[in-house]
């Protein structure tokens, strides 16, 4: 939440230079607020999972939150019962009409494929292109990340020799981003995917910055520069078994995964897993409801998508 300030205190004006959001007095006065309202594309096998991966990050935060659950089609599901995406899901053409102060594109577990081969993936597009117009900001996930960085600004994924599973130390690069405020200097994360984004073509697009990154896993956190489009290449959001599910899982597959790194203690898999990124994993998703959309989005949700001079050098660190 902003910091309210007496008017013309000289603290404002460093305070804003440290990209630290304040509200003046008289300001604050006249401010009204509302519920913001996120739509979630569910693009994950174990949708209900995945749904609560993620609503437990976005309830971490003194800001009221209405979520909205879409599926990119209506192709049934192996992993999620059909009685639960009637009920819970939306389709693309139900919500076209609405405007969101936050989406979140998660990842699919599609890393080795081309796009052009991704059974939905025009739909995907027409879902992309579509954000730009009706969403404030929209924070892409692990392969929602490579899909987006495709499709917007022409930057294919590499594939990896391996998979890359573990939890992973990573630095900051623009420590006053506002959504890594209040992260170390050196934090933990996640990951788990088989492609990454060259870092260098990212470094290289004038609208791209990244924010964080890890010597092993490569870039992080990575924003557009006007806090409309969060890249995040990991997976703060998971819990503690998760990387142990898909561990054995590939097992069973007869895939045969390393261990995920730096999560068993003395990768002995039958001892409990280490967390190590959760603090900073509630932090992530706090500061970009915070810093990302709550101060961007127009009171008037008609408003979103035609308010697009933000001011960049907010968002600059």
């Amino acid at each position: 939440m902003p910091i309210r300030i007496p008017d013309n205190l000289p603290a404002v004006e460093v305070l804003k230079r440290e990209n630290i959001f304040c509200i003046s007095g008289s300001d604050a006065e006249t401010q009204d607020i509302r519920p913001l309202r996120i739509l979630l594309l569910n693009l994950m096998p174990k949708k209900i999972e995945t749904e609560i991966h993620l609503m437990r990050m976005l309830a971490n935060s003194p800001l009221q939150v209405e979520i909205d659950l879409m599926r990119i089609n209506d192709k049934p599901s192996k992993n999620t019962p059909i009685e639960h995406l009637a009920m819970f899901y939306k389709s693309f053409s139900e919500v076209r009409h609405i405007k969101y102060d936050g989406m979140i594109i998660t990842g699919a577990p599609l890393g080795q494929k081309k796009f052009t081969e991704v059974s939905f993936w025009e739909d995907l597009k027409v879902i992309m292109d579509w954000t730009i117009g009706n969403v404030t900001s929209t924070m892409f996930l692990c392969w929602g990340v490579q899909a987006a960085m495709y499709h917007l600004y022409g930057i294919d994924k590499r594939l990896l020799d391996k998979k890359i599973s573990g939890v992973y130390p990573h630095h900051l690069v623009k420590p006053l981003a506002p959504i890594v405020r209040g992260f170390d200097d050196v934090f933990n994360a996640p990951h788990s995917r088989y492609a990454e984004i060259p870092e260098e073509k990212m470094a290289a697009h004038a609208e791209l910055e990244i924010i964080s990154s890890s010597t092993i896993a490569g870039a992080y956190i990575i924003a557009r520069d006007d806090g409309r489009q969060l890249f995040v290449t990991g997976h703060s959001e998971y819990e503690p078994l998760c990387l142990k599910e898909e561990y054995e899982r590939d097992l069973e597959a007869g895939l045969s995964p390393a261990v995920p790194e730096n999560y068993f203690p003395n990768d002995d898999t039958e001892a409990k897993p280490i967390v190590s990124w959760k603090c900073h994993g509630n932090l992530l998703f706090s500061n970009w409801l915070n810093y990302y959309v709550y101060q961007l989005t127009p009171f008037n949700p008609e408003k979103i998508g035609l308010e697009l001079d933000i001011a960049r050098t907010e968002f600059s660190a």
